[in-house]
């Protein structure tokens, strides 16, 4: 099992980051997400897909988790996905600092998809654009612009982070790579086996 230790005490906090994982596999190197997506599009390269980054948090007892799930749909014919673990191990209470952590894990690992990464993924299907072909990023911030949503007030800055990086970002109810994905394995972190 590795993990990686990043943070200071001046600009973030001490976060533990594991491997990705998903179902099937445990302990991938982002390397090993990046040919496995790679793989999926292969299937059917005239399939319109969208990439999808999103990471959701909760608070428990003695640590806040936050849980990253990358997410490639082929629209209407499946997808493949796989998730990262990443904990502070203290309880984060602080509302905006929460989304603001969750919006950078996901700009970090949004920033793994190199230009020449992209590239790659645009080449398998840039050959069928006349029939159809399409391919998108997204950033799915866990955020809403309700009246009644505590964090409507956070929307504009953390999606203009978002558009910075050139990803379309996406917010609740749209966001169900971080509401739902990565929500569902922030609330049973104790049951989750980071590995």
């Amino acid at each position: 099992m590795k993990k990686e230790l990043v943070g200071d005490s001046l600009k973030r906090p001490r976060i533990i980051q594991y491997n990705f994982q998903n179902l099937q596999e445990k302990n991938m190197t982002f390397d090993r997400v990046y040919q496995r997506i790679i793989k999926f599009m292969k299937i059917k390269p005239s399939g319109n897909y969208r990439l999808m980054v999103g990471t959701d948090s909760q608070v428990h007892a003695t640590s806040t988790v936050f849980i990253t799930g990358i997410v490639i749909q082929q629209k209407g014919k499946g997808a493949w996905a796989c998730i990262r673990k990443a904990i502070v191990p203290r309880k984060m209470l602080h509302l905006h600092e929460r989304i603001s952590l969750e919006t950078s894990l996901t700009e970090e690992v949004v920033s793994m998809f190199t230009e020449e990464k992209k590239s790659k993924m645009i080449d398998i299907v840039l050959p069928y654009l006349y029939q159809g072909a399409t391919f998108s990023i997204e950033g799915h911030i866990d955020i809403g612009s309700g009246p009644r949503n505590k964090t409507r007030e956070f929307v504009k800055e953390m999606v203009a982070r978002l558009e910075m990086m050139g990803v379309e970002p996406k917010i609740k109810p749209d966001a169900f790579v971080a509401s739902s994905y990565a929500n569902r394995y922030t609330k049973k972190a104790g049951k989750f086996s980071p590995t």
